[in-house]
């Protein structure tokens, strides 16, 4: 016996009639008559008295009556605080980004998983592809918002939006224009990361392209603020997007040239890391990054982004 076969007696004597409860429970007259005798026959009694007015209850069919609505009051009851439960969400989120991104995003974001998620305890986390990388194979993030780097491996970014790098250089910078050519950056000292940064990659991959040589004036693995210091000091230039020296740019303290022939555009992706977060707590928290990205994008306060096509 189980909660099945409690449902359907219940049914079927408050139908008070096998044929009735079949048509209102959209099955075969026949097997309901089986599932019934079988139910009399694991019980060894008889549930139901039987007439040709239909069915009635007998004395051990009314105690088994009583045990069928506690049981579907329990099952009602277990129903409703799960849903509760899921609906206040999971206990924590750990979510991370890279600097730029970071910056953009975790604000809103912010402000969006707490007004969906009141009891979450919140953890965001900036830092470098490669720390968050990490941190993710090792099942200590839920979700990782990066730029897609130029060899993704196995990991499975789903797309969120791109953004426009730019080459970044100091107020008093010489060249015209608003653009340079990628095959001009080979001329341009540049301040730069080390070899295992995205950023690094990229730009070497582009002058494996365009059949130019890098000029790293130096190598910086500190942060963005202080590689935005380096230039503006006259080290040297570097490629960032534009959202990372929007500020800096307004003010007259940097310039920024789109690259152009052909424009160059970075990658940002999802990544849903394997931790013991229910999966719609991750899928929900992945919409909501969706949601706060679309709206800075259309808005225009994600300086030269793009969402991601679908």
């Amino acid at each position: 016996m189980n909660s099945d076969d409690l449902d359907l007696f219940a049914r079927i004597v408050k139908a008070g009639s096998i044929s009735r409860a079949a048509i209102e429970m959209g099955v075969d007259q026949s097997t309901l008559s089986r599932r019934l005798g079988q139910l009399e026959a694991g019980l060894g009694t008889r549930l139901l008295h039987r007439s040709g007015r239909g069915v009635a209850a007998t004395e051990r069919g009314q105690r088994l009556l009583e045990y069928a609505a506690t049981v579907a009051g329990l099952l009602a009851e277990a129903e409703q605080s799960l849903q509760a439960g899921a609906d206040q969400g999971p206990a924590q989120l750990h979510i991370a980004a890279q600097p730029t991104l970071a910056r953009m995003l975790f604000a809103p974001l912010a402000q969006a998983l707490r007004q969906r998620y009141p009891r979450v305890r919140l953890r965001l986390v900036e830092g470098l592809a490669s720390q968050l990388l990490e941190q993710l194979s090792d099942g200590g993030l839920d979700l990782a918002i990066l730029y897609v780097p130029e060899h993704p491996g196995p990991l499975r970014f789903d797309p969120l939006l791109s953004e426009g790098v730019r080459l970044i250089a100091p107020a008093d910078c010489p060249l015209p224009g608003s653009t340079v050519a990628v095959g001009g950056l080979g001329g341009i000292p540049l301040i730069l990361p080390s070899t295992h940064h995205g950023l690094r990659v990229l730009a070497e991959a582009l002058a494996a392209r365009h059949g130019f040589g890098l000029d790293v004036a130096l190598e910086c693995d500190g942060s963005i603020a202080l590689t935005r210091r380096l230039v503006m000091d006259g080290c040297g230039c570097t490629l960032l997007p534009l959202a990372a020296v929007a500020d800096e740019v307004a003010a007259g303290r940097l310039k920024a040239y789109r690259l152009v022939e052909p424009e160059v555009r970075r990658s940002v992706g999802l990544v849903l890391g394997r931790t013991r977060t229910p999966p719609a707590a991750l899928w929900e928290a992945a919409r909501l990054v969706r949601a706060q990205a679309a709206a800075l994008v259309q808005s225009g306060a994600w300086p030269d982004a793009r969402l991601a096509d679908g």
